[in-house]
């Protein structure tokens, strides 16, 4: 116990993540972007599938400890709609804890009006090069990808084919995954991702992957087939998630309850439908592109880390 107290970082280690929140900080104001502040405690949250936010009652009404600052900083672009605005923060997400995972994290997050997916995946682009310099991004859209490792198209085919492909490559099958049609092919898509693909991403130079399926569109805006979002891999390891972001309230509405309904069916809490951010966008959002990077793992990039531990003073037992 008496050694519990010590940071599980080291000095140098700390240096090295100051100076890349030092780089971060001159990379947005050299480039006119407000910096702005929301609440980490909110009485709204956003409501997806595979995110639990932690809860605290206060007053007898139930507030989120935020997954992310998205909510706040979109409210603050319906206000001010010219205004390129950035954040630096920590945000929380329930039972996530691993080499990469700590469940009180850094977030950066970032908008700029008048972009739409390909200017939003140009700037991540001018972003990462900025901080990480290791040259230009290449660029694969999600079905490429597939193609390439999988020789299987993810938005044509079926459960039973995925199915099919997680058997060839003995992958252990996750308990509860339906191999008819009545599953859920996003599932099934985003194991073969992260088990088969996604470790090979990102190695000979940054790639971001774009043109996600548009079941997968969170909060983008979709074009046919796919959503207008892109992510940014490095070494195997997703840093960014970026969209050209939802103006619908109608569509927004609707995709918070299907996301209820299949947290319903995992057994989660509903989380609320209803927000100021539905409030905002029905005065109006502006067209803009927006991106969230996950500064700690972009740190353990930075520094050669392996493990979340290295680059923080105090991660979740310590803390």
């Amino acid at each position: 116990m008496k050694s519990s107290f010590r940071p599980t970082a080291t000095l140098e280690k700390l240096r090295q993540r100051a100076e890349i929140l030092r780089k971060i900080r001159h990379f947005f104001e050299s480039r006119q972007f407000l910096e702005v502040e929301t609440p980490i405690l909110s009485a709204d949250t956003v409501v997806d599938r595979h995110l639990d936010p932690m809860t605290v009652k206060l007053g007898g009404k139930r507030y989120f400890l935020q997954t992310s600052p998205e909510f706040g900083m979109k409210r603050f672009l319906a206000a001010f709609p010219d205004v390129p605005i950035w954040q630096m923060g920590h945000v929380f997400r329930k039972e996530e804890r691993g080499t990469l995972h700590n469940p009180e994290f850094t977030m950066l997050e970032y908008y700029r009006p008048g972009d739409d997916g390909v200017r939003g995946i140009n700037f991540l682009d001018e972003f990462q090069q900025a901080i990480l310099a290791r040259g230009m991004a290449s660029r694969k859209t999600y079905r490429q990808v597939f193609e390439e490792v999988l020789q299987l198209n993810p938005h044509t085919a079926s459960i039973a084919e995925l199915a099919d492909v997680a058997r060839q490559r003995n992958l252990t099958i996750p308990e509860g995954f339906e191999e008819s049609e009545t599953g859920n092919r996003d599932d099934w898509l985003d194991f073969l991702l992260s088990e088969t693909i996604q470790p090979q991403l990102g190695w000979e130079s940054p790639l971001i992957l774009y043109d996600f399926p548009a079941t997968q569109a969170a909060l983008a805006i979709t074009r046919g087939d796919v959503a207008e979002r892109f992510e940014l891999y490095v070494q195997g390891m997703e840093l960014a998630n970026g969209y050209h972001e939802l103006g619908d309230a109608r569509e927004l509405r609707r995709r918070n309850k299907v996301a209820n309904a299949l947290r319903r069916l995992d057994g989660k809490e509903i989380l609320p439908d209803e927000s100021r951010l539905l409030a905002a966008m029905e005065v109006g959002l502006p067209a803009c592109a927006g991106t969230a990077v996950g500064v700690d793992r972009l740190v353990m990039i930075a520094t050669g880390a392996k493990t979340i531990d290295e680059i923080l003073a105090f991660p979740w037992e310590r803390a």
